[in-house]
């Protein structure tokens, strides 16, 4: 009788056990987390552009603007087409960065308006050095 009874209780630790590392599987799948997006500003063909010239990131994003070719560069947010003027202000980075490799990284939170924001380089507006980054929510 006592070898049925343990016998009893292995079997349920085990299914006990068994179900929860399945259930973990089941419920326990989290968000993902958040991405970091690159934007070359100068492509590497030497043509004035942000490669790629549009991101779409969710809130928790990261889109990092790496100085590529034919500097100086900066990405200025257009308050006039960007869903939020205060947001796009935040945003832009208007210091020029002069050397390849230097970077400016620009994060995407819970509290700014989904839309499209779009950006240029000061120095390069005129030869369509533009862009886009999407937030969806």
């Amino acid at each position: 009788m006592n070898q049925m009874v343990s016998v009893s209780k292995r079997v349920a630790l085990v299914l006990s056990v068994a179900f929860l590392m399945i259930s973990t599987f089941v419920f326990g799948v989290g968000q993902a987390s958040a991405e970091t997006f690159t934007v070359k500003m100068g492509a590497d063909s030497g043509m004035l552009k942000f490669d790629p010239s549009k991101v779409e990131v969710k809130p928790g994003d990261v889109v990092k603007f790496v100085n590529n070719k034919l500097p100086p560069h900066n990405a200025v947010f257009d308050k006039s087409k960007s869903p939020d003027a205060d947001v796009a202000v935040k945003l832009s980075h208007k210091a020029l960065l002069q050397k390849p490799g230097e970077s400016f990284e620009v994060a995407f939170t819970d509290d700014m308006p989904a839309g499209v924001y779009s950006y240029y380089c000061e120095p390069h507006r005129g030869a369509g050095m533009t862009g886009e980054i999407v937030l969806k929510k």
